[in-house]
């Protein structure tokens, strides 16, 4: 079982790299049993997707 430090840096890890079958078997037991890592998740990608925008932004004129 991987701690959510260890969790959280594999959902920091994945936006720039594939991650290796046990990386994605362990994230996705992690994440079916804890409530703070898929909100974590949540955030990585709401940010992610506000950084995209904010560099976008400007672009369509």
């Amino acid at each position: 079982m991987r701690t959510c430090k260890e969790v959280s840096a594999l959902v920091v890890a994945r936006e720039d790299r594939d991650l290796g079958a046990l990386d994605q078997m362990a994230l996705r037991v992690h994440m079916a049993m804890c409530k703070a890592c898929p909100r974590f998740e949540r955030q990585m990608l709401t940010m992610r997707n506000a950084m995209k925008q904010w560099r976008n932004y400007g672009n369509d004129e």
